[in-house]
């Protein structure tokens, strides 16, 4: 045995042994996936052989997916990744004369790290059936439980009265079927009572009708520490009338995949809904603000987030973009523009040429004076000047045409269409006629349909190895260093440079400008790069919008006699190391041994977790380890925040927040006040307060009697734009 063999910890009673015997050798592969599976790793037909005589199979042997060396082949067009690390783990089954099999040979041990409980994710144990997986009978199960907890609510078909009622009264309460109220607030305590870290806020009218629902869970809050960067706030079903006035806060991961940052119900589009709902996010968020932050062109958002969010950039989403508009390496119009046939009905004549001026001005205007004249010129040969729309519109420039983001990046969260959009992940449950009962009770299916994709990228990282597809020095810098999604998409911009040509423009001190002829789509770019200051511009924005250098500025590299990338153009937010509260080093090899040490320990973490959470005592033993590792490990990394040290099995000490006030109205010229609300001293779930809660059909709901509320002040969030209200906060 190797000494840095490991040994596999599997149920004992499926464990391969001499006296075996199988009817087939198909059934002695069954056993050794059943096996394998329980162990946690994957298997692979290795070999069989058949009888010159007979010409039937007399041997067979199955292995770890890790058995062997990678195969190098120079002449694959698209080679897949290959796990292959030197594994010698491996049953070898022989057939006797009575055509029974039995187990010539054993190798059980392995040279990496096992996860049994990872063990579905490999290919060998993915149920071929898709209807009876095990997540989807997970999922069926969950679903059915959610389904049958709320299916006792009784929702009425509204009439076409209540329908024109609650329409006008949205300003005052929240518009909801009939006993949704009670629903939702069963919902939350229920959430909660499953996680205490479960965040949730209630926003009450002055006749107690729900007027604003917010809630998050405690992934949610734990990845907006990591990927709070940028912050997209979709208000499709709301806008669109779905029978479920829903608006979601959204973030993506490393893996580019969404992250459900915040879920609210909300009555209506005022200042004071915009301003209490991005309030209380950034009260869940631990008041900390998204460096960017994407909403809808609405001029109630507008106002709200300068209030609550001072220090962040507010931009419009870039969705509903007109079908015609190209997508690759071009900007696309932002979802302002999708209102421009509606708005310019009379222009449709010249409809055509119009949208070709408007995405040339938008499109190819490399400077901001650029812009201005073009869009002088549209005004005036269409005769807009006078057109108000189109004058808010050139108000709102700075919020919407690209050539005024030069330096932000949005971490891939523009696209052309919200079906491309990470957003779109949430059509597949929510459509027009979803009711509260249906979300509430998939809720759950939702939030492991996401979590179980970003199992499955982590997983996929600590087990596969990208292919290398050139031998340039930029794929080989970040081979190590992206996620798997983000370098095949940097790859592609790596190998697009061998199409793209430059010439020299002009150079104005240290900073050089170049033209790019991209003979792939066949369009011109400039290219802007200061080697003094490593700082590089492309016209495409690609950096910006998608967060990696793209093939016009990596020809400059390339030509400039720069071979690597300018670590300010590496986010951490897209490497393996994302999650890591340490920043990247400016080192190359420091970054590489970084990520290799990082996954290291990730998969160490996952084996000691399965040991220890086996009993009392080896839960016991593993957390002592933790704790005086962790302590050692910040001795030696920083003695002097020694006493910061992180307490892991601390819990918040905020269980509750309930205010009441009277009426009032927010506007965008008001000044926000101090950060005072009332709380409990007693972790509540639910509205206790010895009041009547009015539903949405003016009938009071009572939970029996109840006694006074005691309270304490405490210094937690903002008072002004909790009014009016009764406010609940959930940790």
């Amino acid at each position: 045995m190797e000494s840095n063999a490991i040994v596999t910890v599997a149920n004992p009673n499926l464990e391969p042994r001499d006296d075996m015997e199988f009817d087939t050798h198909e059934a002695a592969y069954e056993f050794y996936k059943e096996y394998a599976k329980s162990a946690g790793f994957g298997t692979a037909k290795l070999s069989s052989r058949r009888s010159r005589a007979s010409k039937e199979f007399i041997d067979a042997k199955f292995s770890c997916i890790r058995y062997g060396n990678k195969q190098q082949s120079d002449d694959a067009i698209n080679p897949r990744p290959s796990p292959k690390i030197g594994c010698k783990a491996s049953m070898h089954v022989k057939r006797r004369p009575n055509e029974k099999w039995y187990v010539h040979s054993f190798v059980k041990e392995h040279n990496h790290e096992l996860l049994p409980a990872q063990a579905h994710f490999f290919r060998s144990h993915r149920n071929a059936d898709p209807d009876n997986s095990d997540a989807k009978v997970r999922k069926r199960k969950m679903f059915a439980a959610g389904s049958k907890q709320y299916g006792a609510y009784h929702f009425p078909v509204l009439s076409s009265e209540n329908i024109v009622r609650n329409q006008h009264d949205r300003g005052r309460y929240l518009s909801l079927e009939d006993g949704g109220a009670q629903v939702v607030l069963e919902f939350l305590a229920h959430m909660q009572e499953e996680n205490p870290k479960f965040f949730y806020a209630l926003d009450f009218n002055e006749e107690h009708r729900l007027r604003n629902v917010f809630w998050v869970d405690d992934k949610g809050i734990e990845e907006y520490a990591y990927f709070g960067d940028v912050v997209s706030f979709d208000m499709t079903y709301f806008t669109n009338k779905f029978k479920i006035p829903l608006v979601l806060f959204i973030g993506v991961n490393h893996h580019i995949q969404p992250t459900l940052l915040g879920c609210a119900f909300i009555a209506d589009q005022t200042v004071h809904t915009f301003v209490w709902l991005m309030q209380t996010w950034r009260l869940a968020m631990g008041k900390e603000s998204p460096r960017i932050i994407l909403t809808d062109q609405n001029d109630a958002i507008k106002a709200a987030v300068p209030v609550v969010f001072p220090d962040t950039h507010h931009f419009f989403h870039l969705w509903n973009v007109l079908e015609k508009i190209p997508t690759h390496h071009f900007f696309h119009l932002w979802n302002v523009l999708e209102k421009i046939p509606r708005h310019l009905d009379y222009q449709s004549p010249w409809h055509d040429t119009f949208m070709k001026k408007l995405r040339k001005c938008i499109y190819r205007s490399w400077t901001e004076e650029l812009f201005e004249k073009r869009w002088r010129k549209l005004l005036q040969r269409f005769r807009l000047r006078e057109d108000r729309w189109m004058q808010s519109l050139y108000e709102d420039r700075k919020l919407w045409v690209p050539t005024f983001m030069k330096g932000m990046s949005f971490a891939g969260l523009y696209v052309a269409t919200r079906s491309e959009s990470l957003n779109s992940f949430f059509d597949k449950y929510i459509n027009r006629e979803t009711s509260l009962k249906d979300l509430i009770g998939q809720y759950k299916l939702i939030l492991e349909d996401m979590y179980e994709e970003e199992a499955k990228a982590n997983f996929d990282a600590w087990h596969e190895t990208p292919e290398l597809k050139s031998p340039s020095p930029f794929e080989k810098q970040m081979f190590l260093v992206y996620t798997h999604e983000i370098f095949k998409k940097f790859q592609i911009e790596v190998l697009g440079a061998a199409a793209c040509h430059l010439k020299k423009e002009k150079q104005d001190g240290s900073t050089v400008m170049y033209g790019v002829k991209d003979f792939e789509d066949n369009q011109d770019f400039i290219v802007e790069w200061n080697e003094l200051e490593s700082d590089i511009y492309c016209s495409c924005l690609s950096f910006e919008y998608k967060g990696y250098l793209c093939r016009h500025a990596i020809v400059v590299l390339q030509m400039s006699g720069v071979f690597s990338i300018p670590f300010k153009y590496i986010l951490q937010r897209w490497t393996n190391a994302a999650t890591s509260r340490l920043a990247i080093s400016e080192k190359l090899d420091e970054v590489q041994s970084k990520v290799r040490r990082y996954n290291d320990l990730c998969q160490r973490a996952i084996i000691l977790g399965e040991e220890g959470s086996l009993s009392q005592d080896s839960y016991g033993i593993a957390v002592a380890a933790i704790e005086e590792a962790l302590l050692q490990c910040e001795n030696v990394s920083n003695p002097s925040k020694n006493n910061l040290r992180l307490n892991i099995s601390a819990t918040l000490p905020i269980q509750g927040v309930v205010g009441v006030n009277q009426g009032s109205t927010i506007t965008s010229g008001e000044q926000l006040p101090n950060d005072d609300v009332i709380r409990t001293n007693k972790g509540s779930k639910r509205i206790d307060s010895g009041k009547e809660l009015v539903n949405n059909d003016g009938n009071a709901n009572k939970k029996g009697k109840q006694g006074p509320m005691e309270t304490q002040i405490v210094n937690v969030g903002s008072q002004g734009v909790f009014q009016p209200m009764v406010c609940l906060f959930a940790f």
